[in-house]
């Protein structure tokens, strides 16, 4: 593209931006890259517009928002799309057909934000329903071409809007979840991985209800249970616990802050007939690992498996702090020749950061330790590797 012709908003980037990323796949435009006049500023969040570089060159279509600090979203490099249905349709045939080929049931993130050519949303499915997740202005300006072309492609009948993403309060948007098409599920829905039984409810329960992303993860761990003493903190519904237990752990202890979480997580094992072999234990992890510390506990395989202490670069240090925290709090709890998990979901902690506060914490903790196995997300969250946030998930095996 030579000049712009488009009848839509041209937006341009300052002479000092780096359009050379942009031309090589960074689907982002940051606000102080951007020609940030009284015209831009007047665009309603979502916009489509054609983005040029300083030379007034065309550089692709992108999604606005001037309030956001992630002003232009690219939507297509060649700058002749227009989002509709057919154009939604096209990205989600391509991404079903990488899922379909990965997995014999439908259960799996079905788009992946950028990766998948959608900037932003987050599609999980479950069967018959699917949890859409618009965190960007622009598709929750698009909603209803987008879950059009999700039934039409998928044959769901069902689509959920989960509006408690944090990218939406970046933008600026509401919290306010919907049914968009079919009915809301009564009760929890049961997902079968890795030979175990999870219970995962999209309508109440955390993000789209279930983590597909550390289905790998959860298949190695499950590898390691046999005969195994497994501790599963920070467990949600279950995931390692319930996963061991199909690998043949003799017991598994699940810990987690949330009580519905946790009355998940046995809902499942009592469909996997594993109930007497599960226990529960609410409370908050550190406080949780500290006492099983001081009870002199002893596990076989410890997973720990927190939320996201690092979100954003603020807080790093403060992150890997409490990961070096956690691992040194974990380790005394593992038994000779047992095995550590240590998973990180941190956007801000890369991997040679992340190891080195698990080997602090290890260290601090007067254990040796063989790393056995590196693991990330499961390819149903594939990685744009142009944008080195998409490779969120770590997962670190240790022996000690």
């Amino acid at each position: 593209m030579e000049t712009s012709a488009s009848p839509l908003p041209v937006v341009r980037l300052l002479p000092k931006a780096n359009a050379r990323a942009v031309r090589r796949g960074f689907p982002w435009v940051y606000a102080n890259e951007l020609v940030v006049d009284r015209r831009t500023r007047g665009l309603a969040p979502g916009t489509i517009a054609m983005l040029e570089d300083s030379e007034r060159t065309p550089m692709g279509l992108v999604a606005v928002n001037p309030q956001s600090k992630i002003i232009c979203r690219m939507l297509d490099p060649d700058g002749e799309a227009e989002p509709d249905q057919a154009w939604f349709a096209q990205r989600l045939s391509r991404a079903l057909s990488l899922r379909a080929r990965l997995f014999d049931a439908p259960f799996y993130r079905l788009i992946h934000a950028e990766a998948d050519g959608l900037p932003g949303v987050i599609i999980d499915r479950f069967g018959d329903v699917a949890v859409v997740q618009p965190n960007a202005a622009w598709a929750d300006a698009l909603l209803e071409p987008l879950v059009a072309a999700l039934v039409e492609v998928t044959g769901v009948t069902t689509v959920l809007k989960n509006a408690g993403g944090r990218g939406r309060t970046l933008e600026g948007l509401d919290d306010a979840d919907a049914v968009l098409v079919g009915t809301a599920p009564v009760a929890p829905l049961p997902v079968v991985m890795n030979g175990a039984t999870y219970l995962a409810d999209v309508t109440g329960g955390q993000k789209t209800g279930l983590f597909y992303d550390q289905r790998p993860n959860h298949t190695f761990a499950r590898e390691l249970a046999d005969g195994a003493r497994v501790l599963d903190m920070f467990s949600h519904v279950g995931g390692f616990a319930l996963a061991a237990l199909a690998g043949g752990a003799v017991s598994a202890l699940a810990v987690d802050g949330s009580a519905p979480a946790l009355e998940l997580a046995e809902g499942g094992a009592a469909q996997m007939g594993a109930t007497d072999r599960f226990t529960t234990r609410k409370g908050d992890a550190f406080d949780v690992l500290t006492a099983l510390g001081a009870e002199g506990a002893e596990f076989d395989l410890v997973v720990c498996d927190p939320p996201a202490f690092a979100p954003a670069k603020p807080a790093l240090e403060a992150g890997l702090r409490a990961y070096e925290r956690v691992a040194k709090l974990a380790a005394p709890l593992v038994s000779e020749g047992g095995y550590l998990v240590l998973c990180s979901c941190s956007h801000a902690v890369d991997m040679t950061a992340f190891t080195g506060a698990c080997l602090r914490g290890i260290g601090r903790a007067g254990r040796r330790a063989q790393l056995v196995h590196s693991g990330a997300a499961g390819a149903d969250h594939p990685l744009m590797p142009q944008l080195a946030e998409s490779g969120y998930l770590k997962a670190l095996f240790f022996r000690l």
